[in-house]
């Protein structure tokens, strides 16, 4: 955007520098009005002005800083020299290396002592030039000369010659296509403004490079080398154009005015001159940052980061403000991103440790000025990358470090707010939403290298946060690693009448007693806190997994008044090993003698979990639930149901269980209407026809008495199974009252178990009024039993006589082979000869007395030739 676009505001938006005057008309010329300033030159403190009159003058100047940063100049008049010419001086250029003040005027460079201003004795020139320029990256490498490329008088040429204290010699004649008008150089590269358009041109290789057109009727070219290998040339459209050697541009243009007179580099500045102001323009963003009103200005040069501007009567320096002051403007400005601009830009001209500090500081205070516009994402990026002190941040809510917290704000300070109030101006809806970046930022930066040194600030903070606003994290806060501080962390809780989380917290500080106590005192309505409703639930587990003996006993009455079915759980879930030791059964057993429902719960735990094989503990558990169901059938019908699960608990333990004391039982139940289990407990005695009576004709459960003599057969041989079922046959074919319900009972038994029969001995029992049709079932069972049995047995007779038949054979084989037999022959085993034709043969066809075969047999130790086969 072009200047002449931009509102006042903006246009006076940076205060990068400030115009100084220099020099006064009066120390130049005195009352001189024809005279004029045509050129200026500055070597270090030595000041040097060319006049139209043909004069050049020399001054030194003394610059004397302010308190505001920037500083004022005085020149000193130090003497004043006519050339003996009748023309103005053109151009001068100082070459400190030589002692030398290169001279252009009336087309002729003189070399001058630049103390004296004498010409040098050889009377040392360069003739026929209309510029120069210095090579400010020669390539000669001689350090006692100067490269000077000059504009001849010549038609389109370029000349360059290496300059001495005392002597010119001429290197290098160039020809261009066009008029040149301006010239600089880098390097074996000229930048030439020509006729009507810029080129590169390199004088080595003969090689050019078209930049872009201009005209040069319309607008004075403008050629300035501006660092190693780039240019800033005045281009069309009022633009300032940046290129390279390589003729491309690294850089976007600046926007100048359209009759710009002269430009000059200040990093990261490019200052314009034209005929009414002087504008300032970042090389870093391209935004104009500056206007400077300045009349009747014609002269616009750079040395060595220092300024000037001139018009025909006066000299002027721009002095910049200090990169720091700018910056802290920008800030106070609440300019972020200019602010960040300018600092990283500032990184060539400090020393590295000094620019990282200054920019981490100004990242920060960038940090906090977005922060109060609630700019929370920036905010956040600001402070990591600024690497701030995150107490910094909490520092502004009130209350929020530990009063035992040693931080103290930075000096100067990174903002200007008291506090989070002060900032938000009191709007609640702000302040929250503050609060709530400040938890999800602490949450975040808690873990990392930020949180080094002040983690317990941190959590502390945090804690404060989550228990402030109810939030759900506090507890996840409490019950992973922290550095909350116990003290003020508990004192917070309590204010905000967060118990449970208090609770939390001196579990954490190994302070288990003071949290059980506390979420006691929630449980028992002592205090209010609405966190967990399970939360006597959650009681019984801590003290569950808890490793402290002592405080499990301390309340265990607690939790089993308050539920004997939950609390017996701190008992039955604790771990094996502490089970067996620290919290032995016996032990448990006395405490919980006050609490049936425990008991019994634990007793369960004990036997069915467990599988204590302990006659007490089994014994113990059937009387319990031999009580309950007494104790209940007489009750309501909701308790009678009860007594239902309970009798099934029973039953099923009498079954199960081998070590309970059967007797006892038996006389506790006897009397007591309880048929189905003195039905079991007989059983267990191996009474088993008083078991079969008590289930067919007192309690006429038919199904319960064939499950019986499943139960009581289980893992015992086929005839004692059999055995159990004909003892219940024979008592449902027991004449009596129910003789037509037995029979419908016994048929049933036949048909449902035919393989658990003997059909010989069943059929000679049964009625001769019964039918084939009825016992279908059994007989065809039968039958097919007696046919497997049969056909079973014939298979194993086939296999046992091809078997006998293998063995013939073998024996027949072994018979069919002769053996001789002499007085030469030796038993083998007492070595002596055989004296009549009676041997034993053995299968490896050794041959042995009989009666030493015999005393072999007798005394299987002894060696023989068996042992070899």
């Amino acid at each position: 955007m072009g200047r002449n676009s931009q509102s006042p505001a903006d246009m006076m938006s940076t205060k990068a520098f400030t115009l100084v005057s220099a020099v006064e008309w009066e120390l130049l010329a005195g009352d001189k009005e024809r005279v004029h300033i045509e050129c200026v030159e500055c070597c270090g403190k030595n000041l040097y002005v060319g006049t139209s009159d043909c004069v050049v003058y020399h001054f030194l100047l003394e610059e004397r800083a302010l308190p505001t940063g920037t500083a004022t100049f005085s020149a000193t008049k130090q003497l004043h020299r006519h050339l003996g010419f009748r023309k103005p001086v053109n151009e001068l250029r100082a070459a400190s290396a030589l002692n030398r003040l290169l001279v252009l005027c009336d087309n002729s460079i003189t070399l001058v002592n630049m103390m004296s201003l004498e010409p040098v004795p050889s009377g040392a020139r360069i003739k026929g030039a209309t510029a120069l320029a210095l090579n400010e990256n020669p390539v000669n490498g001689d350090p006692f000369c100067v490269e000077v490329c000059i504009i001849s008088v010549k038609r389109r040429t370029i000349q360059l010659f290496l300059v001495y204290e005392d002597r010119v010699q001429i290197v290098r004649e160039v020809s261009t296509p066009e008029q040149p008008l301006a010239v600089a150089v880098d390097g074996h590269f000229l930048c030439l403004a020509l006729t009507t358009q810029y080129i590169i041109l390199n004088y080595n290789t003969g090689f050019s490079q078209d930049l872009f057109p201009y005209c040069s009727e319309e607008k004075r070219p403008i050629v300035k080398r501006i660092g190693r290998q780039e240019f800033l040339l005045a281009g069309p459209g009022g633009l300032g154009m940046f290129a390279t050697v390589a003729g491309i541009s690294q850089r976007a243009p600046v926007r100048w005015s359209e009759n710009v007179i002269g430009a000059a580099i200040c990093f990261p500045y490019v200052i314009a001159l034209d005929d009414e102001f002087i504008t300032v323009h970042s090389m870093l963003d391209q935004q104009q940052k500056q206007t400077l009103p300045f009349k009747e200005g014609h002269i616009l040069q750079d040395f060595e980061g220092r300024v000037i501007v001139a018009t025909s009567k006066g000299v002027y320096i721009l002095v910049p403000l200090p990169l720091e002051k700018q910056i802290q403007d920008l800030l106070a400005s609440h300019r972020v991103e200019e602010a960040l601009v300018l600092a990283k830009g500032a990184r060539r001209n400090i020393p590295k440790e000094k620019f990282q500090v200054m920019y981490r500081r100004i990242l920060q205070q960038a940090g906090f000025i977005q922060f109060a516009q609630l700019q929370f994402l920036e905010a956040k990026e600001l402070f990591r990358s600024g690497q701030l002190d995150v107490r910094e941040l909490i520092s502004l809510y009130p209350f929020l470090l530990p009063t035992s917290s040693s931080f103290t704000r930075s000096h100067p300070p990174l903002h200007e707010y008291a506090d989070l109030h002060q900032l938000t101006q009191g709007d609640q809806e702000k302040m929250a939403k503050c609060k709530r970046f400040l938890m999800s930022y602490l949450n975040e930066v808690r873990s990392t290298e930020v949180a080094n040194g002040y983690k317990e600030d941190i959590d502390t903070a945090l804690l404060k946060l989550y228990a402030e606003a109810d939030h759900d994290s506090l507890l996840d806060l409490l019950v992973t690693e922290n550095s909350c501080l116990l003290t003020d962390s508990a004192a917070w809780l309590e204010k905000h009448n967060k118990y449970f989380a208090l609770g939390l917290l001196y579990h954490y500080n190994n302070q288990d007693a003071a949290a059980v106590q506390l979420w006691v005192n929630i449980v028992n309505g002592d205090i209010h806190d609405s966190t967990r409703s399970d939360l006597y639930e959650y009681v019984v587990d801590f003290l569950t997994y808890s490793l402290d003996q002592e405080l499990v006993w301390k309340y265990a009455d607690w939790v089993l008044q308050k539920s004997e079915e939950v609390g017996v759980q701190v008992f039955t879930k604790r771990p094996l090993d502490e089970q067996q030791n620290s919290f032995n059964p016996d032990r448990v057993l006395t405490c919980l003698k006050k609490y049936p429902t425990a008991l019994a719960k634990y007793l369960e735990h004990l036997v069915i979990d467990r599988r204590l094989q302990k006659e007490e503990y089994h014994t113990q558990l059937a009387l319990l639930y031999l009580d309950k169901v007494l104790q209940q059938r007489s009750g309501t019908g909701s308790e009678a149901a009860e007594a239902t699960d309970t009798q099934l608990k029973l039953q099923h333990l009498l079954q199960k269980s081998d070590l309970y004391r059967v007797h006892l039982l038996i006389d506790r139940t006897r009397g007591a209407g309880l048929p189905m289990e003195s039905a079991i407990l007989h059983g267990k005695l191996e009474e088993h026809e008083e078991a079969l009576r008590i289930l067919v004709h007192e309690l006429r459960d038919f199904a319960a008495a064939e499950d019986y003599c499943l139960w009581r057969s289980e893992g015992r041989d086929p005839p004692y199974r059999q055995r159990l079922f004909h003892t219940l046959l024979a008592m449902y074919l027991q004449p009596g009252p129910a003789a037509p319900e037995l029979a419908v009972a016994a048929t049933d038994l036949l048909n449902h178990h035919a393989a658990d029969f003997d059909a010989a001995r069943v059929l000679p029992l049964l009625p001769g009024s019964w039918s084939v049709q009825l016992l279908r079932p059994f007989l065809t069972g039968a039958v097919r039993n007696s046919v497997h049995a049969r056909r079973t047995t014939q298979v194993a007779l086939g296999l046992a006589k091809s078997e006998n038949l293998i063995y013939k054979y073998d024996k027949i084989k072994l018979k069919g082979s002769s053996v001789q037999l002499s007085d030469k022959k030796l038993c083998q085993m007492c070595q002596n000869p055989f004296c009549e034709p009676v041997f034993v043969r053995y299968p490896n066809g050794g041959l042995v007395h009989t009666h030493c075969a015999a005393s072999r047999h007798r005394n299987p130790s002894s060696p023989g030739p068996g042992a070899r086969t």
